[in-house]
């Protein structure tokens, strides 16, 4: 049963969309929009099955006037080509955008394709610094995502960013393994954000959490290929950032460059702390259990600094598989700041190859090990 049965509903089709992905129907979308936003119950923009529609870049604007907002997606959402977008405007550097919304529900079975292949290779080509996210939900409050399919995306697939209390379950994102900057869900800016029985498989992180968020719960995530699951990058340009109880659990990464990481930049400043890594498999994972305080995107002079974001409280549980390369455990903390009340407890991870063993490796990484843990980490007591 839809979620927003009783709802008022408003069909683009209404509006003038023709749905025959080469027609541009953004006014349509916009058109419905008013109305839905406008209206004084709660009320659905309905965009049907069975057609696909183009349209350039929209923003749906709140503050609306029902505090339940539904936007139902049956049919394919088609991005523009890369040919049509302003390249000098900033405000298109986002597809979709979703703003200031209360009670907002965006739900499927249906598509949103973000036609990112040109803009990959404009940017293999080093022709394009950026490329636009999919879909953005900025101070959207009480937020809910959930049984779409999203692929494709120029950069990132979804982004929320300001945002409280935020549910996103049941969703599928897919881009080729070697798309560039193709994250599943970046997190930013936002607090009680729950991520959970979704199938992501990208060019880069499955899910990202960046700064300025706390109490982020992701659980039974599937994820590969793609770059795992990562608080961060945090400290970027010597900046400040705080990241607090962060708790992944349930998840199998397959193929991936890495599973379970933090990640900041030298010379950055704040903490990340209360992040757990729980009940994990790995499956053929280059990285299986990261803190990387050296990070570094390969632009640029990224040199020894003194300074870097406080990592602390980090737990890594039952977590197990197999792993592509010798170094299972890396702890490589800050040689100034450090790591600490790290815990690896009931680990098990082993090479995917028969007859290599793991090993871990620690810089400034103090802490404990407890139950069986393969590879052991000397470094933690």
């Amino acid at each position: 049963m839809s979620a927003s049965v009783g709802a008022t509903h408003f069909n683009v089709m209404e509006y003038g969309a023709v749905g025959n992905g080469k027609t541009d129907d953004s006014k349509a979308f916009l058109k419905a929009w008013s109305d839905t936003c406008a209206a004084e119950v709660p009320s659905a923009m309905v965009i049907p099955g069975g057609r696909t529609f183009l349209v350039k870049p929209l923003t749906f604007s709140g503050p609306c006037n029902s505090r339940s907002i539904f936007v139902q997606i049956f049919g394919t959402v088609i991005a523009p080509d890369m040919s049509s977008w302003d390249d000098d405007d900033d405000d298109q550097k986002s597809w979709l955008v979703f703003d200031s919304i209360y009670g907002l529900t965006v739900h499927g079975p249906g598509y949103v394709d973000g036609r990112g292949a040109s803009w990959w290779k404009c940017r293999m080509d080093h022709k394009c610094s950026r490329a636009p996210t999919a879909v953005v939900a900025h101070n959207c409050n009480n937020l809910k995502i959930n049984g779409l399919h999203f692929e494709n995306s120029p950069m990132f697939h979804i982004v929320i960013n300001g945002c409280d209390r935020v549910a996103i379950s049941h969703i599928h994102i897919t881009a080729p393994e070697e798309s560039i900057n193709t994250d599943g869900i970046h997190i930013g800016n936002s607090k009680n954000v729950y991520i959970d029985h979704s199938i992501i498989a990208t060019g880069d992180d499955c899910i990202s959490v960046g700064d300025n968020s706390y109490y982020v719960f992701i659980s039974g995530i599937v994820c590969g290929p793609g770059h795992g699951i990562s608080v961060g990058s945090l400290g970027e340009d010597k900046s400040l950032a705080t990241v607090e109880t962060v708790h992944v659990s349930g998840c199998h990464f397959k193929n991936t460059m890495n599973g379970a990481r933090i990640k900041t930049w030298q010379g950055g400043s704040g903490y990340a702390r209360d992040i757990r890594f729980e009940d994990i498999y790995f499956d053929s994972v280059d990285n299986p259990i990261i803190i990387d305080q050296y990070y570094c995107n390969g632009h640029g002079n990224c040199g020894n600094h003194t300074s870097a974001v406080k990592v602390s409280k980090v737990t890594f549980k039952g977590l197990r598989g197999t792993s592509t390369k010798e170094v299972a455990i890396n702890l490589a903390c800050s040689e100034t700041v450090g790591c600490t009340d790290i815990t690896v407890e009931n680990v098990q991870v082993k090479h995917v190859e028969r007859g290599i063993d793991t090993i871990s490796y620690c810089v400034n990484a103090h802490g404990i090990s407890q139950g069986p843990v393969t590879p052991p980490v000397p470094c933690l007591s």
